[in-house]
């Protein structure tokens, strides 16, 4: 049975995206830190929180015709600002009819809109409701030990001020219950070790360009790190050695600065001296997609690993993704490198990712909901606040257009869900993988990519 109602979950987006040549998403542009709960809801809005009120439910709204899809989008999507390649899926969310494929099963480099796999595999292989735990634990004589369970969002902010995302865990509550602690047996810190041994294989993905890290929207990945791999909360270029900096961070926090930081393992049997927990995997789920987080993505890939048996690495990260996907009767195929779409070289089709979506709003997958509210809102949130604006061509799909966006060089792709003028639910994944280079032509491709998705809010196309 089809989702029908959909709330949009309006999330606090504080990690940066951008800045590699022309890539919005993730080589561009620098996500605003809004706190949208506390912004007046737009009239805009309604349409996204619910069905129309003039219009039947979405699975028993009139079907959409595929001659009529296709008439309708069919200068839209001959645009020369798609860079003359254009690979689109649409289908009917309620029967999963494909009403318009241009190359949908080719695989292409999808940028962003990977994250759509990486969350939808996370959901599968854990609760909503988990919670990713760091630790601090005993070790020789003057050392405590950093055990990383691989939150990103773990923070170094201190108490009591904001932190790169909300709900975040932080160093400053492990710092007080170390030393709560060690009082009670006079114990002492001159030593710290970070334990990063949860996740394995190389910390900077070989497929990534290097400009990627250090960048303001890639960090090196490992189990171990504070505030989406910040050296500081406040940092706008990421790390190239995030777990050693949040050992710093923890230093300082027990007011030892001064203390040696290594990277080393936790002795066995070690006492637990104390531990936090990250916000659910919901909400972080929510924090990736809305900013477009890199780092996040990562890490989260690395979950469903861990959850899998799998080595926590690049590569066995890609491969429980591909399984966690194959359980949902998806075949993705082999062509991801990574779990975020960063990497050039990353492949799979609109036809996956429309096939992603559609799995989201089935009501037979209900752990797969919390995407539908995750997703950014035209003209309202997260990557797309600042498209779907009024007097621009794709006006028409503000409040109504929930999409994943995604851009690196050569790069702009779209993929999300929207109800149609009669209120039926469309799913639909664009991706255009010839973009001319520079920062306008970029734009241009993704206007003409929101244009596709505003005809479909405004057709009926019967």
């Amino acid at each position: 049975m089809l989702l029908v109602v959909v709330a949009v979950l309006v999330l606090a987006a504080a990690a940066g995206v951008g800045g590699y040549l022309v890539a919005h998403d993730n080589r561009v542009r620098h996500a605003a830190s809004v706190d949208m709960t506390a912004a007046p809801t737009p009239s805009a809005l309604a349409s996204a929180t619910e069905i129309p009120a003039t219009t039947t439910p979405a699975a028993t709204a009139p079907p959409p015709r595929a001659s009529a899809v296709a008439a309708a989008i069919a200068r839209a999507v001959a645009d020369p600002a798609l860079g003359g390649r254009l690979l689109a899926h649409i289908v009917d969310g309620a029967t999963g009819t494909v009403l318009y494929s241009r190359l949908g099963p080719i695989p292409a480099a999808p940028a962003s809109t990977a994250k759509l796999l990486t969350a939808a595999a996370l959901l599968t292989a854990r609760a909503p409701t988990d919670r990713i735990t760091t630790k601090v634990v005993a070790g020789a004589a003057g050392t405590v030990v950093l055990v990383g369970g691989g939150d990103p969002t773990l923070t170094a902010a201190a108490a009591g001020h904001p932190g790169g995302y909300a709900g975040a865990a932080r160093i400053s509550d492990l710092a007080a219950q170390v030393r709560r602690t060690l009082a009670a047996s006079q114990g002492s810190v001159e030593r710290i070790v970070v334990d990063d041994s949860l996740f394995e294989g190389p910390t900077i993905s070989p497929d990534w360009a290097p400009e990627d890290v250090p960048s303001d929207y890639a960090s090196a990945i490992t189990a171990v790190m504070a505030d989406g791999g910040r050296a500081a909360p406040g940092d706008a270029i990421r790390s190239t050695a995030p777990d050693l900096a949040a050992g710093r961070e923890l230093a300082a926090a027990l007011n030892v600065p001064g203390a040696q930081v290594t990277r080393g393992s936790a002795p066995a049997g070690a006492a637990v001296l104390a531990s936090v927990k990250s916000a659910p995997l919901s909400d972080l789920v929510g924090q990736m997609l809305q900013a477009s987080d890199n780092v996040i993505a990562e890490c989260l890939a690395r979950q469903v690993a861990i959850a899998a048996a799998k080595p926590a690495s690049f590569t066995g990260a890609a491969a429980a993704v591909r399984s966690a996907l194959a359980r949902l009767g998806l075949n993705p195929g082999a062509g991801m490198r990574d779990g975020s779409g960063l990497a050039a070289a990353d492949r799979v089709s609109s036809a996956t990712l429309a096939g992603v979506l559609r799995l989201v709003v089935d009501d037979a997958h209900p752990a797969l909901h919390d995407i539908v509210t995750a997703l950014p809102v035209a003209a309202w949130s997260g990557t797309l606040t600042d498209r779907y604006l009024p007097g621009s061509a794709s006006a028409k799909g503000a409040g109504v257009v929930r999409a994943k966006t995604g851009t690196i060089t050569a790069v702009s792709s779209l993929a999300g869900l929207v109800h149609d003028a009669d209120g039926r639910l469309l799913v639909f994944a664009l991706l255009s993988d010839r973009v001319p280079p520079g920062t306008e032509a970029t734009r241009a491709a993704e206007a003409a990519l929101d244009r596709i998705a505003a005809i479909l809010a405004g057709c009926g196309c019967r």
